[in-house]
């Protein structure tokens, strides 16, 4: 019972920061369940409530999706996890998970003490986040930073940058779950908890949405970015 209650409280919090940010739940999750259960656990149920996370916050956030935004990143993704298979076999995971840190923290920092003006970036810098963010998710499962970083240089709105992160994680999201599904990944302790702690996740979401829309442009930005910091600091520790 107390797995059960410390589980649905975690997720409460992690579906508040995706919420408010559109990202970051699995950061917020991962660290702190894996006090209670074993990683593999954690991992198969973050993936299940990423679902919940994005489709919801989707629906919210329909009215600002742009294809034309969102299809850049999932196309460019696609050979990203091919090759980041290939990196797999011959890539130091640690190396890789520390030059990304050292990058988001000292990024992020820059950001908030100069407030440089956004790139206003094109759509093919789209397809160059995309394949970086699905190489080093085939290697380290956290390839989330690079679209991150992408969206908050291109100079678009709260909304805007919400939506597409949304769109773009909610459609990679659903590829992970099948693959995972069909390894055989889910076992019935996964389904269980998943359906205990699913109302939690989906009621913090529902909160942090709900707050995320009274805040100004740069409180978000300012939000992002000691998001970025927190988890580059948690890759260092690991």
């Amino acid at each position: 019972m107390l797995v059960y209650l410390y589980c649905s409280c975690v997720f409460l919090f992690a579906g508040v920061v995706q919420g408010l940010t559109g990202f970051g739940s699995g950061l917020v999750a991962i660290p702190l369940l894996t006090l209670m259960i074993d990683i593999k656990l954690a991992v198969g149920l973050c993936i299940l409530h990423n679902m919940i996370i994005t489709s919801s916050m989707a629906y919210d956030l329909r009215r600002h999706f742009e294809w034309s935004k969102i299809l850049p990143l999932l196309i460019g993704s696609i050979p990203g996890v091919l090759l980041g298979a290939y990196w797999f076999k011959h890539v130091n995971p640690n190396w890789l998970e520390i030059f990304l840190a050292v990058l988001l923290i000292g990024y992020s920092i820059f950001n908030l003490l100069f407030r440089p003006k956004p790139l206003y970036l094109s759509s093919v810098w789209g397809y160059i986040a995309g394949f970086f963010t699905g190489a080093i998710s085939s290697v380290i499962s956290a390839g989330g930073p690079p679209s991150i970083i992408y969206a908050t240089l291109t100079g678009w709105k709260k909304e805007e940058m919400k939506a597409t992160l949304t769109g773009f994680f909610l459609y990679y999201g659903f590829f992970t779950v099948v693959v995972f599904y069909l390894g055989g990944n889910f076992g019935p302790g996964t389904w269980l908890l998943f359906a205990i702690t699913a109302p939690f996740v989906f009621l913090g979401t529902l909160l942090g949405s709900r707050f995320g829309k009274r805040i100004n442009q740069q409180t978000y930005l300012r939000m992002v970015y000691i998001l970025l910091i927190v988890m580059g600091l948690i890759m260092l520790l690991q």
